[in-house]
C-alpha cells in the first residue's frame, strides 16, 4: 500500500547529486499518480521498489509538510531530465528516447543536438495501443539493448510507462538513469508549452496547464486534486 506517511523519496534537488552511478529507474509522484497508484498495486510496486522516487507536485510537498512536518522541495520531470542531460553532455554519450510519435522524436533529436551537441540521441517511437504484445515489448526491448545507452527516457504516459519500465528492468541493457518522465517529451519538443517561472515558483503550474487545457485537464486537476486532499486527511486523522 502506498501511504504519504511512510514513502522514501527524494526531498531536494541536491539529492540527485547523491545517486549512485550505473543503472538506475528513477520515478516521479505527484497527486495524479498518487490517487492511480492507490488503485493500481503494480504502479504502486513500480514506483515503491524504483531506485529513486522524486516529487513532481506540489501537493506532495504540501503532504510531507502536513503529515510528517518535513520540508521538502518540488523536483519536476523536468528538473531531472535537465540534470542528467547536462550531466551526460558533460561527459558525452548516448541518450535514448522510447516513446510519443515518430514526429515529437524528430523534434527531440533536432533540439538536443543544438543544446546538447555532445550527446548522440538515438529514439524509438512504440505502437499507440492500451496493452502492449510480447512481438511490440520484443522490439522495444531490442531497439534499446542495440544502442546501450548511457540514459534512457521513457515517455508513454502513467502508469503505462512507469509499468512497463519495472516489468522489463532486467532484460533492458542500459549503462545509466532510466526515467519516466511523461510529458517532459512534449514540453522539449515545444509540442506543449510549460506554464512560465513565476507559476513553477508558487506551486501553481497545475493551475497554469488547467487554464490552458481545461476539457483536457478539469478532471485531472479539480476532481483529482479533491481525492488526493482525501486521502492526506484520512491519513492525519489515523494512526
Amino acid at each position: 500500500m502506498l501511504r504519504l506517511k511512510t514513502i522514501s523519496l527524494l526531498g531536494h534537488p541536491g539529492e540527485l547529486d547523491t545517486l549512485p552511478e550505473g543503472k538506475l529507474l528513477i520515478n516521479t509522484i505527484n497527486a495524479h499518480s498518487y490517487n492511480t497508484a492507490r488503485k493500481d498495486a503494480t504502479f504502486a510496486e513500480a514506483l515503491l521498489k524504483g531506485d529513486a522516487l522524486i516529487p513532481d507536485g506540489a501537493s506532495i510537498v504540501l503532504a510531507f509538510k502536513l503529515l510528517r512536518h518535513e520540508k521538502i522541495e518540488r523536483i519536476a520531470g523536468w528538473d531531472l531530465f535537465q540534470y542528467e542531460m547536462k550531466k551526460l553532455n558533460a561527459k558525452g554519450g548516448t541518450c535514448f528516447f522510447l516513446g510519443s510519435s515518430e514526429g515529437t522524436l524528430q523534434k527531440i533529436k533536432a533540439k538536443a543536438a543544438g543544446l546538447y551537441p555532445n550527446i548522440r540521441i538515438e529514439t524509438y517511437s512504440p505502437p499507440y495501443k492500451a496493452e502492449f504484445s510480447e512481438e511490440d515489448n520484443r522490439r522495444m526491448i531490442e531497439a534499446v539493448n542495440r544502442v546501450t545507452p548511457d540514459l534512457l527516457w521513457v515517455g508513454m504516459t502513467a502508469p503505462k510507462q512507469e509499468k512497463w519500465a519495472y516489468a522489463h528492468l532486467k532484460e533492458l541493457d542500459v549503462k545509466g538513469p532510466i526515467g519516466t518522465i511523461g510529458a517532459v517529451f512534449d514540453f522539449f519538443a515545444g509540442n506543449i508549452q510549460r506554464a512560465p517561472l513565476w507559476w513553477q515558483e508558487h506551486s501553481l503550474e497545475w493551475l497554469y496547464r488547467l487554464i490552458k487545457e481545461p476539457k483536457r485537464m478539469w478532471k485531472r486537476y479539480i476532481i483529482g486534486n479533491t481525492i488526493f486532499l482525501g486521502h492526506l486527511l484520512k491519513e492525519k486523522i489515523s494512526n
